[in-house]
């Protein structure tokens, strides 16, 4: 009989142990934590909390150590046996002197970011949801850390650490988001990326070539997307959100909802947003440079300049975006994990603000230059495995296949061709990544990685009067371009205050491009171009931490950059006078980056970093002077045009220094500042150096805040320094159409400055209502190498909905 009654007993506990969930609350309002990770090294155990702050924390059992960690709030380090005498019932407190948070992008696995070398920032869905950024790359901007460019309301190209464009890379649920027509001039690809939809956010600053390959010179973005939740109660899991938005400076009109249905097994999640954005408004104090108080219309069958009656207004900069993603996911038991994703994302044209700024004979350059509509689309599957065998712990393969679709329409004043150029790329990918534990010193992350593009381009001169269409000069030839690679990186646990973490990468790229589609319009002395190349990179760093209050990291990495087609073949009028033509003849062009970084809490009131870094730059892909045929220009669309090439010409050296402070205040108030200063330089065809472009001036940002049970208010500046003309490039030193003039008549950025309210308020456990009031001063600014400027003063107000 006791056997009978302890079997049954030691049943009932493995029942109990398997459908055990914790349940996570925020200390003063009471309210369920999503998005909060639990960290187990022994046994290696990973769980996140879902809309009602639960989680399955079975696979813990018996563990001594479980981190429970979410940004904003004070780590809690518990056993499966303490928490279990709490009833599984946890709150945090709200803390933002944090030394360490779960981070994936170093690895693309889980780990705590006081184990990692590499300076890495998170965003909280916490903080986008107070500050309601418009797009994703609004989104990266409330870090602080982040500098965002803009040629046009559609639009925002980051920069990090005197890189951009295709220096940076971009990952979506760890799937490579760069294609080979990443060019080196500002992108907008991020704005296809939903904020709304991201549960997380993270940039990693510097080189991230080990375990992403080619681009991360200054840095990777790494978006997660919202994950299906499955149930860990008895009945089926139903959560989601309902969200509306409007703003004055552009007359946004922006509604999303999401919805999550989860089964045991099974788990679903919805998700739509769109956006309306009128013409976007700018401020009434600043340089007139900035306005421009016409516009182009079509009347009668003639181009006519319209004089503006509001000269704030910038036409045309209207806009609108609609996105959509689905997401599935099943998994059978405790050791498998299968996720299938869809997005897809289309915004209406667009009009190219900087260009429509451009003159010729006293008058509009042009009567239209748009972007046309900017399509992505990703079919993404995922497959997790918890081995626990001689090969693996856990392994992860996601196959991707993304499609994008860009167009570029131009027409010039009172001409009657428009010309259009569209590209579409195919891409695929697969990564295959592992992470196995030696005896709690060594764990071993490596992995193997392919990636396809296949890229068609074509062009069209219609003739608008008569509809006639006809064949016309393409942007970049038919081409395809690959790469293959393997990577293995070990974080070596040395001590209990010292880790190690160093890696090695293997990239073998290759790029075909046939010419043939542009022959006619262009005698280039070739028709075909091919590269096959080899890069080898690697990364060694450390973290020593003397005590809980003190971080102290350095890391040296290498990485590079492959030629693309965009590179290779592109053809394009870089700015007025000079025309852009392919150059087959590259190399893949190599960085060099060291830092050094220290955090400090001081009696868990204040908390000062700082980050220093220098990257050197060689075999550096820049725009030159060219000759084709053995000429230096050629007509260009009317215009007598310089020939400039993409060349490995030069060497560029970048430096700079990320400062941080953070301070609790008495009574729920605290304040924080970032601020970013770094120079950048790069060698010119005779030898004199020229500041780097895309080195951004001093910029930061400050912050008062405070936090009672149901209200987050918070009262911040923004602000940038001044880049004087001397001080700016030397290809940005004649744009006209984007800068302001000193008192000599030069083109320059001026310093500005912005103050903002922000306030987010809990009407109940379902309701938030959110309000802002941005550039309380309406300034008229415009972000340093950006073609339109800043919304001037913005009223926001916002009401969501979580059930």
């Amino acid at each position: 009989m006791k056997k009978h009654l302890l079997l049954w007993l030691l049943l009932c506990c493995a029942f109990w142990s398997h459908t055990q969930t914790i349940t996570v609350k925020d200390l003063e309002s009471n309210k369920p934590l999503e998005f909060v990770t639990l960290l187990s090294t022994q046994p290696e155990a990973y769980a996140v909390t879902n809309a009602n702050g639960r989680a399955d924390i079975s696979a813990f059992q018996g563990a001594e150590n479980i981190e429970i960690r979410m940004l904003g709030y004070k780590m809690l380090a518990k056993s499966y046996a303490e928490l279990a005498a709490m009833n599984f019932q946890v709150s945090l407190e709200h803390f933002n002197l944090n030394l360490d948070e779960i981070v994936v992008s170093a690895t693309r696995w889980q780990q705590s970011s006081g184990q990692v070398p590499m300076k890495i920032i998170s965003i909280s869905p916490q903080e986008v949801a107070l500050q309601n950024p418009q797009t994703a790359a609004d989104l990266l901007s409330i870090s602080g850390k982040v500098y965002i460019q803009k040629s046009q309301q559609g639009g925002g190209s980051p920069m990090i650490r005197g890189f951009a464009t295709n220096r940076l890379l971009y990952t979506v649920d760890g799937v490579r988001m760069n294609t080979a027509i990443f060019r080196g001039g500002n992108l907008q690809n991020v704005i296809n990326l939903d904020p709304f939809a991201i549960s997380n956010t993270e940039v990693l600053f510097g080189p991230g070539s080990v375990i992403y390959g080619s681009d991360a010179i200054g840095g990777v973005m790494s978006f997660q997307t919202l994950t299906p939740q499955l149930y860990v109660d008895d009945k089926p899991l139903i959560t989601g959100k309902a969200f509306t938005r409007y703003a004055s400076a552009n007359q946004e009109k922006t509604g999303h909802f999401d919805v999550n249905v989860g089964w045991e097994k099974w788990a679903l999640v919805t998700s739509f947003s769109a956006w309306d954005f009128d013409h976007l408004r700018q401020g009434s104090k600043g340089p007139d440079d900035y306005l421009k108080d016409y516009f182009v219309q079509r009347q009668d069958s003639t181009d006519v300049v319209i004089t503006q009656e509001d000269p704030l207004l910038q036409i045309p900069s209207a806009y609108s975006q609609m996105n959509f993603m689905q997401k599935v996911r099943f998994q059978p038991n405790e050791a498998w994990d299968f996720q299938y994703g869809f997005h897809y994302s289309a915004t209406s044209p667009y009009g190219r603000y900087d260009r429509h700024n451009r003159v010729r004979n006293g008058t509009a350059r042009y009567a239209e230059w748009n972007y046309g509509p900017q399509k992505w689309m990703m079919n993404h599957l995922n497959i997790a495995h918890e081995g626990n065998n001689g090969v693996y712990d856990e392994m992860t393969l996601r196959l991707a296949q993304q499609s994008f679709e860009e167009s570029r329409i131009d027409r010039s004043l009172n001409k009657e061709d428009r010309n259009t150029q569209i590209e579409n790329v195919e891409a695929y990918s697969l990564n295959l990544d592992f992470t196995k534990g030696f005896g709690g010193k060594h764990t071993l992350f490596y992995g193997l990685e392919y990636v396809l593009n296949d890229i068609t381009s074509e062009g069209l001169i219609t003739n608008i009067s008569t509809g006639e269409v006809a064949k016309g000069a393409s942007r970049y030839p038919a081409a395809t371009w690959s790469s293959a690679a393997v990577y293995v990186s070990d974080e070596f646990k040395v001590q209990k205050d010292l880790t190690l973490q160093a890696g090695l990468r293997f990239n073998q790229y290759r790029l075909d491009a046939d010419f043939a589609n542009n022959l006619e319009f262009y005698p280039f002395p070739f028709n075909e171009a091919k590269l096959n190349e080899g890069s080898l990179t690697g990364s060694i760093g450390a973290v020593y931490r003397p005590a809980d209050t003190w971080v102290i990291s350095a890391n040296f990495g290498t990485a590079f950059r492959s030629p693309n087609v965009d590179d290779l073949g592109k053809i394009f009028d870089s700015e007025p006078g000079a025309v852009t033509l392919p150059n087959p003849n590259l190399e893949a062009e190599y960085a060099s980056n060291f830092d050094v970084g220290i955090a400090k809490v001081f009696n868990d009131v204040v908390k000062i970093d700082l980050t220093g870094y220098y990257t050197v730059l060689q075999n550096a892909l820049v725009q030159r002077n060219f000759q084709l045929n053995g000429q230096d220009s050629i007509l260009y669309d009317g215009v007598l045009s310089q020939v400039q090439a993409i060349q490995n010409a030069a060497v560029a050296n970048v430096y700079g220094i990320q400062a941080g402070l953070e301070w609790k205040l008495p009574a729920g108030f605290s304040f924080s500042s970032s601020i970013n200063y770094q120079i950048g330089e790069e060698e010119l065809d005779d030898g004199t150096k020229s500041p780097s472009r895309h080195a951004a001036p001093l910029f930061g940002v400050s912050r008062l805040m405070y936090k009672a049970k149901k209200l987050n208010l918070q009262c911040y500046a923004n602000y940038q320094g001044e880049r004087k003309f001397e001080d700016l490039a030397v290809e940005e030193q004649g744009k006209d159409e984007i800068y302001a003039k000193d008192a000599n008549g030069n083109n320059y950025s001026p310093a500005w400055y912005t103050l903002n309210l922000k306030a987010l308020y809990d009407l109940s456990t379902i309701f938030t209502i959110s309000a802002g009031m941005e550039n309380l001063t309406d300034q008229r600014y415009r972000p340093y190498s950006a073609g339109i400027s800043a919304p001037g003063r913005n009223f926001i107000l916002a009401v969501s909905a979580n059930f």
